[in-house]
Formats: structure tokens, C-alpha cells, sequence
């Protein structure tokens, strides 16, 4: 009897200390009882969503051109880090460019040549687009030489045509400055072939030709690295076919400055002369690395300057 009364006590303390677990297990969560860890990820979380969701997307369009290259990379840098917007840049022709821009397939295109380069294109697309003004001043392309070559003018090339093979080599042929060659060999009566290619195509033609000290023509433009580079020469120009130096511009999408006003109003910002743009050139050009990353490491160098194009708060 002793025996079987230990049992029964054995049991019904089992089963208390069982109701006892159940009912923790079943309680209530106190408010702010579960890990702050948790309710810091979901929340940080949430917020990147909503901002995500509220800044959208830029689309900047670009030609493969050094300055254009180097602005394009760094105003996406810009938005990406210092005001939270999604960018994406696509490389294309100048045609295809003005197209998509007219078409609000694209956003913007900080590499517009005027009034004379891509005056066409205005002429052609301008009441779909808006002019955010101009991000670099007293631009200027034309017939690039070695300085070592002994001429000075586009009128003298046809003394050295043979040195040349005949050839001047040209970039992408959809730019306004292959048509305005175009127009030299024709005005100035040149036996000479223009060859379409493209800006780094050029380049290492023109470092290769200085390598040997052999002759070469290109078309090329100032801004651009390889004037830092290498020692040349812009041929004179009497006839004006290239007209007297540029601006480049910022066009965009008619309706930009409504749609993403915070945005147009960094474009509009975003003015660069030729010691700063020469420098992001050459550090992208002289650089294994992407354009974006070469670009964040400039504006991490020169933070005032990057923090003044920023649109007012």
C-alpha cells in the first residue's frame, strides 16, 4: 500500500509540473519581448523598400567619348551613394540616343555637343526634350595630329596623304563630327577616306602611330585625356567646318524636371571644368578598374566640390 500511494504521488507531480510548462509555453508575448534584433532587420528592411520604391530609377544614356564616359559614371555615383536613386547607364550611338530621349524611353544624356555638333538633332528632336544647360564650357573638336607632324591646318593634309595611307581615322558614325569630316574632305577638296571606328578604337590607333613616330589623323575633341597624354595638335580650321569651340550640354526627356525634380535639378547642378573633368579622365583611361568604381573613388577625393552640386535641401 505504501508502495502503490508513492506511485500515485509520483504521478500527479509529473502531471502538475507538465500543466506548469504548458502554460509558459502557451502565455502571451509580453510588448517588445521578442529579440530587438529582429524587429531592427524587418524595420531597416521595410524602410530600404520604401525608399526604393520612392526614388525610382534613373536612366542615363551616354556615348562612348571620354568626357561622356567620365560625367555619365560619376553623376551615377553621385546619385546612387549621396541621394539614394537607382541608376542605370546605357551605352549608345548619338542617333539612337536622341530617339530614345524623345521617345521617354530614356532620362537623360549629359554629352550634347552645341549649337553646332548635334544641332541637327535639336532641330530634329528639341520640342520633346528638355535643355538642363550646360555642364562644360569652351568645348572644341576638330583634325587631331602629333604635334611632331609638320603641318597646321586641315588645308595642308593632302602634302602628307601619303604618310597617311590616305586614311583619316574616325569614331563612332553616328557622330556629328564624322558628318562635319565629311564636309572637310569635301570643302577642302582632301584625298583622303575618312575611317568610322570608335573613341577607344581611335585612341589606340593614335597611341600606336605616336609609338613609332608614324603619322596619323584622327577625329578628336577637346575635352580629353589624350591630350595629357600625348603631345598634339588641333589642325586650324579657316573654313569653320567645326565651327569655333562648343558647350556641352545636359539634354533630357521632356518632362524630367516634373517627373524627378530632385533629379533635374542635380543635372542642372552638375558643371564640371577642365582640370576636374581632365583628371576623372585620366584616371578612368589609366585604370583596370570600372568606370563607376574609378568615379566613386574621385568623388570620395573631391567631396566639397561633389556636396555642391547636390540640389539644395
Amino acid at each position: 500500500m505504501k508502495n502503490q500511494s508513492k506511485k500515485w504521488f509520483a504521478l500527479i507531480l509529473v502531471l502538475a509540473l507538465s500543466l506548469m510548462m504548458f502554460a509558459g509555453c502557451s502565455k502571451a508575448p509580453e510588448t517588445g519581448s521578442e529579440p530587438e534584433t529582429d524587429v531592427t532587420e524587418a524595420t531597416d528592411t521595410e524602410d530600404t523598400v520604401d525608399t526604393t520604391e520612392e526614388k525610382g530609377t534613373v536612366k542615363l544614356v551616354y556615348v562612348n567619348w571620354a568626357e561622356g564616359v567620365a560625367m555619365t559614371n560619376l553623376a551615377k555615383v553621385i546619385l546612387e551613394d549621396k541621394m539614394g536613386y537607382n541608376v542605370e547607364i546605357t551605352m549608345a550611338d548619338v542617333a539612337p540616343i536622341f530617339t530614345a530621349l524623345a521617345n521617354n524611353d530614356q532620362d537623360a544624356f549629359m554629352d550634347s555637343w552645341l549649337p553646332v555638333t548635334h544641332g541637327s538633332y535639336i532641330e530634329e528632336y528639341g520640342d520633346d526634350l528638355e535643355d538642363l544647360g550646360i555642364n562644360y564650357k569652351d568645348a572644341k573638336l576638330g583634325l587631331v595630329v602629333p604635334s611632331y607632324m609638320p603641318i597646321d591646318s586641315i588645308a595642308d593634309l593632302n602634302t602628307v596623304k601619303d604618310e597617311l595611307d590616305g586614311q583619316i581615322t574616325g569614331i563612332d558614325s553616328g557622330a556629328g563630327m564624322m558628318a562635319q569630316t565629311e564636309t572637310a574632305i569635301t570643302e577642302y577638296d582632301l584625298d583622303l577616306e575618312l575611317l568610322p571606328g570608335s573613341g577607344s578604337a581611335m585612341t589606340a590607333a593614335l597611341g600606336a602611330a605616336i609609338d613609332e613616330n608614324e603619322s596619323i589623323v584622327v577625329t578628336g575633341w577637346a575635352p580629353h585625356w589624350m591630350f595629357a597624354r600625348w603631345d598634339l595638335k588641333i589642325l586650324e580650321d579657316p573654313k569653320l567646318i567645326f565651327g569655333d569651340s562648343e558647350n556641352i550640354h545636359t539634354m533630357a526627356r521632356k518632362g524630367l524636371s516634373t517627373d524627378m525634380p530632385e533629379v533635374a535639378e542635380f543635372l542642372t547642378n552638375f558643371t564640371v571644368n577642365d582640370q576636374q573633368l581632365g583628371s576623372l579622365m585620366g584616371a578612368i583611361a589609366d585604370s583596370d578598374e570600372d568606370p563607376d568604381a574609378v568615379a566613386r573613388t574621385w568623388m570620395a577625393e573631391n567631396e566639397e566640390l561633389v556636396n555642391s552640386r547636390l540640389p539644395a535641401e
